[in-house]
């Protein structure tokens, strides 16, 4: 067990947190951690802690085609697929795989638990389980297109 102080956005968080290591598999400059205080997450870890490595920040991708085309205009599943392929060939581009995902917001319109069970199908099939990156998850009223659906962006760290 290790303690550490949390620190958000400059200001201090009170008090000392233990932390539980989950693990480092072979990447020892990132640490997927929980803490034992807090409940079980499903699917993402409560911190990642950073210690080297590139960072590649990754734009939200969304259900458009490489032809600018939303796929399954009414399609949820179809348009969390695409922009997981869209997530992947960005990550591919900035010389990184889905395995250096550190964190991913997702933004849906209409969140409910539907939605939520096919974000995790399409998500679990691209990154690590075992080591899974931290994870917000938020329902808007609305994104940069009245048919997308969902945004998903990303943040990576390259060894």
């Amino acid at each position: 067990m290790r303690f550490v102080r949390l620190w958000i956005l400059g200001s201090f968080a009170a008090g000392t947190v233990a932390l539980a290591q989950t693990g480092t598999g072979s990447r020892p400059n990132v640490q997927f951690k929980n803490s034992s205080d807090i409940s079980s997450p499903a699917g993402y870890s409560h911190a990642v802690v950073v210690s080297s490595g590139k960072m590649v920040f990754l734009s939200g991708q969304v259900g458009l085609d490489k032809h600018g085309e939303m796929v399954g205009r009414d399609d949820f599943h179809a348009q969390v697929a695409q922009a997981f392929a869209n997530l992947r060939s960005a990550l591919a581009a900035a010389g990184a795989t889905p395995n250096d995902l550190v964190k991913l917001n997702y933004y849906v319109v209409g969140l409910n638990h539907d939605k939520l069970v096919a974000i995790r199908d399409v998500r679990d099939q691209m990154i690590n389980k075992e080591h899974p990156p931290a994870s917000t998850l938020a329902g808007v009223q609305s994104l940069f297109r009245e048919d997308a659906l969902i945004e998903v962006e990303a943040v990576a760290v390259i060894p």
